[in-house]
């Protein structure tokens, strides 16, 4: 479904995203990375809105820039805000409709049948301007699904919706992703997650870490569990666990906690459990979160060169 092979996209002396090789197949996919990372760039190579400075895009097998058999295969929702107030969200579906070849009265048609499929069927008669920045993002959606894409791409579609709005959107998407190819792009890593995707996480313009949510886990198992110990004596807790040989690095950051880094986590519980019963006060354990934003979190540090 789609091939990036040594993509490379500069704008001028500055990169935008370097080196990006990756094959994606049929079915939904979740593009992660902080603010700055890369994703809209990426996205627009793919979505033929960017031509590579260096490297191939492919699209169902063809380069999408200057496409318009492949643009017609996707549909793609920005990150930003409609800018268009004055118009209704069924004029502006319809006004999309009609870019895409549809004439009058089946662009009006699909505009009011995909507004009423993502919950704007009551306000799609009202301005832009009065409707609240969910609903205008469902305006958005409903544009970018309206003429049936095979290919549908979201650039940060949850972004600044309320938790309401936000679960609505996800259910929509996740129903979306049953019947064509999902490309989610957005740094809320439990809604990606919830969309039940494969997983791409950008760094600094880098790809930097691939896969099912379970192998990108499984990409830092390897990597010491940061745990964080409270007790009221932390050199003594050290020498115990430094003693039990479970440790790969120690910490002392202040008078009343001891970060520890292990492989060997249920060792360690041991060794704090006997230490604990020889009289040493323990009030707190803290295992590093090992949810998806916890390991990515983890790979963000890697690639800044934050590790012991």
């Amino acid at each position: 479904m789609l091939s990036l092979q040594h993509v490379t996209k500069l704008y001028g002396s500055v990169i935008g995203v370097n080196d990006v090789s990756a094959e994606l197949g049929q079915g939904a996919h979740g593009l992660l990375g902080p603010n700055g990372a890369g994703k809209t760039t990426l996205l627009g190579l793919i979505t033929g809105q960017l031509r590579p400075t260096i490297g191939t895009v492919r699209v169902f097998g063809e380069r999408p820039f200057g496409n318009p058999e492949i643009l017609a295969r996707i549909g793609y929702c920005p990150a930003g805000d409609l800018t268009e107030r004055n118009a209704t969200p069924q004029e502006w579906v319809t006004y999309l409709m009609r870019l895409s070849g549809f004439d009058g009265a089946e662009a009006s048609r699909r505009a009011g049948r995909a507004l009423e499929e993502v919950g704007l069927a009551e306000a799609s008669r009202r301005p832009l301007s009065t409707l609240s920045k969910g609903m205008r993002q469902r305006a958005k959606l409903a544009g970018a699904f309206a003429h049936e894409p095979d290919l549908l791409v979201l650039d940060e579609p949850f972004d600044g919706l309320d938790p309401v709005a936000r679960h609505d959107l996800v259910t929509l998407v996740r129903t979306w992703a049953q019947s064509r190819s999902l490309l989610v792009a957005s740094h809320l890593l439990h809604e990606v997650e919830s969309l039940q995707a494969d997983l791409a996480v950008i760094l600094g313009g880098r790809l930097v870490a691939s896969g099912s949510a379970e192998e990108i886990r499984g990409l830092i198992d390897a990597l010491p569990t940061e745990v964080r110990l409270t007790s009221p004596t932390p050199a003594r807790l050290a020498a115990w666990v430094s003693e039990a040989n479970v440790v790969e690095h120690l910490q002392i950051p202040d008078a009343t906690t001891l970060v520890v880094g292990t492989r060997q986590a249920d060792r360690l519980a041991e060794t704090i459990a006997a230490a604990v019963a020889d009289g040493l006060v323990v009030s707190e354990v803290l295992a590093a979160d090992r949810t998806l934003e916890g390991i990515f979190g983890r790979l963000v540090q890697l690639h800044r060169g934050v590790d012991r």
